[in-house]
């Protein structure tokens, strides 16, 4: 089993060079919901799904990171309960793997081989993650979907994402929310809020800005990933962007 060592930034798509090759993209478990509620709305994962499915026909490597927050989420699901907060954050982990499998199917019913690979053992319904069998996959045009975050407690999937990401040497990471990059204020609330286009690590990190943790800000810097913030919601965008346009807001060094 081989790896590619250089970076594959500029490979051929089949319509023509793309900026970015092999992707991960990191989206919420809400993003697979009907917006204000829980579970999983079929026609949320469908659109998600296509999607990745556009970026994989330009001859992109696509993994993905989802959330469970549609289901449960760690950090809140002890409070007011005997659940200790250690087993919520594993409840939380296996939401991940059920909402994978959700976007595992769909990708494949419109016709994208897809694997799914968790940090905890699901062995009748997953892959256990094997750093190189995912390239493995990437490298043979599947959609590699990454569940169970680190498998570690009190970790986000953010940082899980950028752990995968690093790991399995990932051009960019994609950051999927609710409005197209990084404004100087809350858009929703403040009109004269505008989108910013380019930031750098520092710089999300010394202003607070809340994209991600610090730690997968971090990870994503030592590891020389940049970051772009994007909303999935506007058909198209994925495209857009590992194919080079200004699209949402890219974290990187800098000059």
């Amino acid at each position: 089993m081989t790896e590619s060592i250089k970076p594959r930034t500029g490979s051929e798509g089949s319509n023509g060079v793309l900026k970015y090759r092999r992707v991960l993209l990191k989206i919420s478990g809400e993003g697979l919901c009907t917006p204000g509620k829980s579970g999983i709305d079929g026609q949320q994962v469908c659109r998600v799904a296509e999607e990745i499915k556009l970026v994989v026909r330009l001859g992109g490597q696509v993994c993905v990171v989802v959330g469970g927050g549609n289901i449960a989420r760690g950090s809140t699901i002890s409070k007011g309960s005997p659940i200790e907060e250690t087993t919520g954050h594993y409840m939380g982990m296996l939401a991940t793997v059920i909402n994978a499998l959700a976007v595992q199917d769909t990708l494949e019913s419109l016709g994208v081989p897809t694997r799914v690979q968790s940090a905890l053992a699901v062995d009748n319904v997953c892959e256990r993650f094997i750093r190189r069998r995912a390239i493995r996959h990437l490298e043979k045009g599947r959609v590699v979907i990454f569940a169970g975050g680190t498998g570690n407690p009190f970790v986000t999937t953010d940082t899980g994402a950028a752990l995968r990401c690093a790991e399995v040497r990932a051009d960019v990471l994609l950051k999927a929310t609710k409005v197209d990059g990084v404004y100087t204020a809350d858009p929703v609330t403040d009109p004269t809020a505008t989108r910013i286009e380019h930031l750098t690590y520092n710089e999300v990190i010394d202003r607070r800005l809340g994209v991600m943790d610090v730690s997968a800000i971090d990870l994503c810097q030592r590891s020389g990933i940049p970051i772009v913030v994007l909303d999935l919601s506007i058909s198209g965008n994925m495209c857009a962007v590992v194919q080079g346009a200004g699209v949402g807001t890219i974290i990187d060094a800098g000059e």
